[in-house]
């Protein structure tokens, strides 16, 4: 699941509850959606990545119901943009293929571009490439900002681990705060907020674009998104590739716990890896002591934070990135080393500025973030059962227990009640499903994806032996191959597929000049 990396903040019940809507529901005939108005894109940097200038793309909006309970009621907007096929519609056109990156707060127009530059001509051509910002992102309106991103994310912060009881109260202080921000802001928009009305909105997209069925492609929490909407919609549903795919339960404050163990297994991955380069590093000769290594520089940083703003939890947000792609490590170990070996902190700035820093944006989605997880399920109300885990865990997987923690901690003064998560569950109904996911994923580990193919009876899982987040589009041409092939004509691999990693990097290869690739850029957007 996508991260946004910082700190929290929350306080203030307003004891708010949504009845759950029935599975299945059809959209009321009276609310359908008038058909989206396309038209030219704001002339914004963010709009056309450079990745993909040479596509022209549509931009225009759905209204969709704040309540659907209430079909009728207030709506609110969201954003879309469109890669037109050019296959026409009575050839060999295939509808509509949307696309989310996850999150939840990320917005997928840019990730429609990124996909439309990256798909083979032969496939790309067939679709409308349709991108969305769901509600609360982006350019939807409202986009939900709770605090000042450059006062919430001044670096450099309090250390995430504390040491103390009066340091845990700061930082208690800090979610509580961030939550009563959000409340006082959003209490109408709030109960509204859950992955259910997402795929409910995802449907309302389909109808203003005339479609009767349609594809989708999801990473990390797109992927919940995905499965929510089969399994309300599963006559909807034309082609569905999840990539990188999130547990089907929904209750997110245990997910999160299966994530430090994840995140710990690829932290030591690395530094493993940093062992095995000793000539190029100097870091250790073996994993026990470049951890010491790494927890040394995490110490020191705590006294003198590099160039007075990367301190521990920056630090720790920096190397949490690496947990999502092999690709920076080189860059990440290149700049820890400068700072070790030499007490260089100007690539340990530069790769946190690069990879970490926070902005509106992040802010933007890390309120959407709170928004969903907290109400999708019920979270721990009482901080003594969160402090009893997290002590528990820290000793078992120290590098992001605290930090996942802290990050997540507003659901335990969220302003509304966490729901009861949508039943997943699959249906011979269903057209055939591609499950696309990396044997070492940390941010959606094995276990979950392969209990959420348990419960799709026509899905086939693709397995990467390799450990990145979002395998497809992203350089290993095993798994293109079956993504393409699953997208051009509905061919799925054979049970049991598997594919192997990306090869391993080399010392400092990112360390090179020049422009990234399309595929490292879209790492980049689901990683970030």
């Amino acid at each position: 699941m996508k991260r946004f990396v910082g700190l929290v903040g929350g306080l203030a019940m307003l004891g708010v509850c949504v009845a759950p809507v029935s599975v299945d529901a059809e959209t009321k005939p009276g609310a359908v959606p008038a058909r989206v108005a396309w038209g030219a894109c704001p002339a914004k940097a963010d709009d056309k990545p450079a990745a993909a200038v040479a596509f022209d793309t549509e931009c225009g909006t759905v209204r969709v119901p704040l309540d659907y309970r209430e079909p009728s009621g207030h709506a609110i907007k969201l954003s879309v943009n469109r890669i037109k096929a050019k296959v026409p519609r009575d050839g060999d056109h295939l509808g509509a293929l949307l696309v989310n990156p996850g999150g939840p707060g990320a917005s997928g127009r840019d990730l429609a571009l990124y996909v439309a530059a990256l798909l083979p001509r032969e496939v790309r051509e067939r679709y409308d490439i349709i991108g969305f910002d769901p509600r609360g992102v982006g350019a939807s309106q409202p986009a939900m900002r709770c605090a000042d991103p450059e006062v919430y994310y001044r670096p450099p912060r309090p250390d995430s681990v504390p040491g103390s009881r009066a340091e845990e109260n700061v930082l208690l202080s800090r979610a509580a705060d961030y939550a009563n921000r959000c409340g006082n802001r959003y209490a109408w928009l709030l109960p509204h907020m859950n992955t259910e009305n997402v795929a409910r909105d995802l449907d309302r997209i389909r109808a203003a674009l005339g479609e009767e069925r349609i594809s989708f492609l999801g990473y990390s929490y797109g992927t919940y998104i995905g499965a929510v909407y089969a399994t309300l919609f599963p006559h909807r549903v034309r082609r569905l590739a999840l990539d990188s795919v999130v547990a089907p339960e929904g209750e997110w404050y245990r997910s999160n716990l299966a994530q430090d163990r994840a995140f710990e297994r690829r932290h030591r991955a690395l530094v493993a890896w940093a062992a095995r380069r000793n000539e190029v590093y100097r870091l250790g000769r073996d994993p026990r002591q470049t951890r010491f290594a790494w927890y040394a520089m995490r110490s020191r940083l705590a006294e003198r934070p590099a160039g007075g703003v990367v301190g521990p939890s920056e630090l720790d947000d920096l190397f949490n990135v690496g947990g999502y792609t092999e690709r920076i490590w080189p860059e990440l170990v290149s700049a820890w080393s400068a700072y070790v070996r030499a007490g260089d902190t100007k690539a340990l700035v530069a790769a946190w500025e690069k990879y970490a820093r926070q902005d509106a944006k992040d802010e933007n989605g890390y309120a959407v973030y709170l928004a969903i997880q907290c109400r999708d399920s019920n979270w721990p109300r009482d901080w003594t059962v969160w402090r009893r885990d997290m002590t528990r865990m820290h000793r078992e997987a120290p590098f992001l227990t605290w930090s996942n923690a802290w990050f997540n901690a507003p659901c335990v003064f969220w302003p509304v009640p966490g729901g009861r998560p949508v039943e997943v569950r699959g249906s011979l109904r269903l057209p055939p499903i591609l499950m696309l996911q990396s044997r070492h994923d940390a941010a959606t580990p094995y276990a979950g994806a392969a209990r959420m193919r348990g419960r799709f009876p026509t899905a086939r899982m693709v397995v990467e032996a390799g450990g990145d987040h979002g395998v497809s589009l992203a350089g290993n041409r095993c798994v293109d191959r079956h993504l393409v092939a699953y997208l051009r004509d509905g061919t799925l691999p054979a049970q049991g597929a598997r594919c192997a990693a990306k090869p391993e990097l080399r010392p400092r290869a990112a360390m090179r000049s020049g422009k990234a690739s399309g595929h490292e850029r879209l790492t980049d957007v689901l990683a970030r």
